[in-house]
């Protein structure tokens, strides 16, 4: 498979940046109900109890409370749809980023800070202040470079590899959905 280089993903940031700040929409929802293992979803409900249902995210977390549990902090992820929608040519290809909320909306730090809620279909979430950030899988599903990306000091703010959150109302969540900030 051929990955886009550093200088490809740059061309790709001003239509990256250009989403939604205020307004977004769900494009895509996924679970992850195994390792290594993606189910595309047009709805699923979110809870702080389960985070998102169908995904593994209470047995394969590795954010852990000092108990064992996972950490409710890290229950949902979420990115930049445009992001993936620049390096990959199918939502099947995308899913296996393994996030599961891919939005339309600006999650850079110019527009959400830790504590910001959001409202996305019935549910509320928060976000949290976990790093969430790529690994070699990352590289090998997106490239090298597309991971570079993420971390690279001039664009870390534009949390390119997404965000975590912790779901503070449950409810169902849709493709096409809005997505806003609630505070």
């Amino acid at each position: 498979m051929t990955f886009l280089d550093t200088e490809a993903i740059e061309a790709t940031l001003p239509y990256v940046t250009a989403a939604p700040k205020d307004n977004g929409v769900v494009k895509m929802l996924v679970s992850r109900p195994e390792e290594n293992a993606r189910r595309i979803l047009s709805r699923a409900l979110v809870s702080f109890e389960n985070g998102m249902e169908g995904d593994s995210w209470k047995q394969a977390s590795f954010y852990k409370l000092d108990d064992g549990s996972p950490h409710p902090d890290a229950q949902l992820t979420l990115t930049n749809y445009r992001y993936y929608e620049a390096l990959v040519d199918s939502d099947e290809k995308r899913a296996l980023a393994g996030d599961n909320l891919f939005v339309d909306f600006d999650l850079s730090t110019d527009n959400l800070s830790i504590g910001d809620q959001l409202k996305i279909g019935e549910a509320t979430i928060v976000v949290t202040d976990k790093p969430h950030t790529g690994c070699k899988k990352f590289a090998q599903r997106f490239g090298k470079d597309a991971l570079k990306c993420t971390a690279v000091k001039k664009w870390k703010h534009l949390m390119l590899r997404g965000i975590y959150a912790r779901v503070v109302v449950d409810g169902y969540v849709a493709v096409g959905d809005s997505i806003c900030k609630v505070n």
